[in-house]
């Protein structure tokens, strides 16, 4: 899955937490000063380009809505970063965690138990 800019990322949210928009919809959502309506719609079409929003015509406008959900764009962000950054090795990232962050034995163990109840409930 290729990856977002953060403006790309930021309009997808809005898309993720409001559902089909039409881009003056979207315009709604941005803080003071608002970008222009081009700037909004170019980034929206490079969004569909690369395959994350798709959209339905309604004379000649068009409203969008997402082709990817948000669980499914971070779940691969993530498998991307472990890759790039942890030479795809998860007991690499739970070291880097302990080591770096700071991550407690105790809090490790929650994990882990939250983990192993999550299985069994399935």
């Amino acid at each position: 899955m290729k990856r977002l800019t953060v403006k790309e990322e930021e309009i997808m949210r809005m898309f993720w937490e409001n559902g089909p928009m039409f881009v003056r919809e979207l315009l709604a959502y941005y803080d003071e000063p608002k970008p222009h309506y081009n700037t909004v719609s170019t980034l929206v079409r490079g969004l569909e380009e690369k395959g994350f929003v798709g959209y339905k015509p309604y004379g000649n406008t068009y409203q969008y809505y997402t082709l990817i959900s948000e669980k499914e764009y971070k779940s691969s962000a993530l498998k991307d970063v472990i890759s790039q950054y942890y030479n795809n090795s998860y007991v690499n990232v739970v070291s880097s965690f302990i080591e770096e962050e700071g991550m407690s034995v105790d809090e490790l163990k929650a994990l882990i138990d939250s983990i192993e109840r999550g299985r069994t409930n399935k």
